[in-house]
């Protein structure tokens, strides 16, 4: 688990983070990081910044709802990814 003293990266760090080697994956993590993520708190972002670590293809596939993540808190901001999308 994250230390509470931790501090997410600043958002023009998270904008390099969020280029990935898929369009799709780009579009929907900038999406997410400029519509929902200043409004997140702190525990969340760093479980967002966490979640850039996985891998390209685990992450969209959890995404488009192909694979269900095993922890609860990456399952709940997936969700929360994903209502972006389904409001467009």
């Amino acid at each position: 688990m994250m230390g509470e003293d931790r501090q997410p990266p600043s958002i023009e760090r998270l904008q390099w983070q969020c280029r990935r080697g898929m369009l799709e994956l780009d579009y929907l993590l900038r999406d997410f990081l400029d519509q929902v993520y200043p409004e997140l708190s702190k525990s969340e972002q760093l479980l967002f910044v966490r979640m850039l670590d996985f891998e390209d293809r685990q992450l969209l596939a959890c995404l488009v709802g192909d694979e269900q993540p095993k922890e609860p808190a990456v399952a709940a901001m997936i969700k929360r990814m994903q209502k972006i999308y389904q409001h467009q």
